[in-house]
């Protein structure tokens, strides 16, 4: 049996310094790939990391490392700039916020270095083609780090559409709201807050709303052929918070090619920080997501960023609109799908194995996708006016933050 390919990572934007700035999600990213990939079934593919970057010193980059448990030889330096310089890293995890995530990226690419890059990919559409372009340009992969796509249960799902067990889709809606005091959660000084302050590219949009839109594309948009995929129109409506980002969000995307039919499919994107989608934290209020075709719904149970369970309902012939049934409907299918840790290695994998296998890019998260979705955020906020500084929106290349 051959040994496993090993992919060496570099962390850009860790613990503590951007704890408040990216709530902690590199320290999440960094502590699932020191997991044995064979508690997920993983054999071909292994992790390690062999430094990280602090962009105010080498010391909170020290202490992240340790933090993680990652090997005693990584580099902890105190500027990006080393780090990318760093011979011993194949690939770089960029975790610092939206505002930041093209001229980091830009940085590595650059320096010649693969990156996986978090979501929100970038402010706009023209910094995501202009990475895109950069990586091709030099021969490197790039990927958006969309988590959630690369979960076991998203993939089971998005096979039964491709299958055509759902029939045509007709209809996904989805939900990632978290109901906030915000005023109060966030302190007098809360127009500072990582989601509200607009130099960070704040919003419930790009940081809440990214899921439900990953919901509405990687069911209706990514499950047919890519030669039929067309940009969905999109209308929206929005409210923003004093600061100038938006605290609620509502996202109706009309696609024009759907699975399994010449018909259109209605993708409803939901985001708000003034009410839950899980109001009293037990998950009562049960799915998040509901696709529903002509053959059944299938409705993932929350949060939307990371769900273990769903179920499919089969359609059912003798059905009275005006009428509800009694008893038990046996033939639901309830499918639980546990993560054995947070559920970031998954994506890590496929970047080992598409640098493994000299691809760059993703199938399952395309450069050609990632601008559609940067798109259709962008018409989002021009339909809501919700502006961020010049300073962030710009592909301007190197532009200090």
């Amino acid at each position: 049996m051959s040994s496993p390919y090993t992919i060496r990572w570099g962390i850009l934007g860790n613990v503590p310094v951007f704890v408040e700035a990216t709530g902690g999600i590199a320290e999440k990213f960094g502590k699932d790939l020191m997991i044995d990939p064979s508690t997920r079934a993983v054999s071909d593919v292994k992790h390690t990391v062999t430094a990280a970057a602090s962009s105010s010193s080498a010391s909170r980059a020290k202490q992240f490392l340790e933090t993680c448990k990652c090997p005693s030889s990584a580099k902890a330096y105190g500027s990006y700039e080393e780090l990318v310089k760093d011979p011993n890293v194949d690939i770089i995890y960029v975790a610092t916020p939206h505002s930041h995530h093209y001229q980091n990226t830009m940085l590595c690419l650059l320096a010649g270095k693969h990156v996986l890059c978090e979501k929100a990919f970038t402010v706009n559409a023209a910094q995501a083609r202009k990475l895109v372009e950069t990586a091709k340009e030099k021969k490197l992969f790039l990927m958006e780090a969309v988590w959630t796509r690369f979960f076991p249960l998203s993939i089971q799902i998005r096979k039964m559409i491709e299958d055509g067990e759902l029939g045509a889709v007709h209809r996904v809606i989805a939900d990632l709201s978290f109901g906030e005091d915000i005023e109060n959660t966030w302190g007098a000084n809360g127009a500072k807050h990582r989601m509200v302050n607009m130099d960070l590219a704040g919003g419930a949009m790009l940081d809440l709303g990214i899921y439900p839109l990953t919901w509405c594309f990687q069911t209706i948009y990514h499950t047919v052929p890519p030669q039929q995929r067309k940009q969905p129109h999109v209308m929206a409506s929005v409210e923003k918070y004093a600061t100038g980002a938006d605290e609620k969000t509502s996202i109706l995307l009309n696609f024009p090619s759907a699975p399994h039919g010449s018909h259109h499919a209605h993708g409803i994107a939901l985001t708000s920080f003034r009410v839950a989608s899980d109001p009293d934290g037990f998950n009562s209020a049960k799915p998040a997501i509901r696709i529903q075709g002509t053959k059944g719904e299938i409705q993932v149970d929350g949060p939307a960023f990371r769900p273990t369970h769903y179920r499919f309902i089969p359609r059912e012939e003798d059905v009275d609109p005006q009428k509800t049934k009694e008893g038990v409907n046996h033939k639901v299918k309830e499918v639980d799908c546990p993560i054995p840790g947070w559920g970031m290695f998954w994506e890590a994998d496929e970047c080992a194995r598409c640098l493994r296998d000299g691809k760059l890019e993703s199938t399952t998260m395309g450069w050609e996708e990632s601008v559609v979705i940067m798109h259709t955020l962008d018409q989002v906020r021009k339909q809501g006016a919700v502006f961020y500084p010049e300073k962030i929106e710009t592909t301007e290349y190197p532009v200090s933050l």
